[in-house]
């Protein structure tokens, strides 16, 4: 995903959903915060592992070392600027 574009759509497009289905009262307070959870948690430092993988900052291997709090602060530039 070197394309910053693509990348931004990917990372946005979930977190609209999600909150399109919440204010139209499609899914509860509590499934809401559940799949807020899985797309902070798990959703987003997947996609900016991937594309740290790809625009060869990251191996492949270590996109899990992107689970750790805070660790995409490390590549904040990469991530959203190039």
């Amino acid at each position: 995903m070197k394309n910053i574009y693509l990348y931004y759509i990917s990372i946005l497009a979930p977190l609209l959903f999600i909150l399109w289905l919440s204010s139209s009262d499609t899914i509860d307070s509590t499934l809401f915060f559940i799949v807020l959870i899985v797309y902070a948690f798990i959703y987003r430092p997947f996609v900016d592992g991937k594309r740290l993988a790809e625009k060869n900052i990251l191996q492949n291997k270590d996109i899990w070392k992107m689970l750790y709090p805070g660790n995409h602060l490390n590549y904040f530039k990469e991530l959203y600027f190039t």
